[in-house]
């Protein structure tokens, strides 16, 4: 199993999108909002993706393609 910590950010154009139902819907991973402050205006999350490698870096290139600032913080690989 993969576990990855990372910050996302969205625009007023972005923030009412449902970027982690999405996440959680679409790819076999757990997704944990660790932090978060979002309104109408901005908002920024800080989440951990945790699952098959395979699945993390599918996840990670849909989120690059939504427009959404990523920002990756730390990875951990266990067995």
């Amino acid at each position: 199993m993969t576990r990855i910590v990372m910050n996302l950010s969205a625009t007023k154009d972005q923030v009412a999108e449902a970027w982690i139902w999405r996440l959680s819907r679409d790819f076999n991973l757990k997704v944990t909002i660790l932090k978060a402050n979002v309104d109408e205006d901005f908002g920024w999350m800080q989440i951990a993706l945790e699952g098959p490698i395979e699945e993390v870096q599918r996840a990670i290139a849909w989120l690059h393609t939504t427009g959404l600032h990523v920002d990756p913080q730390e990875r951990s690989v266990g067995a």
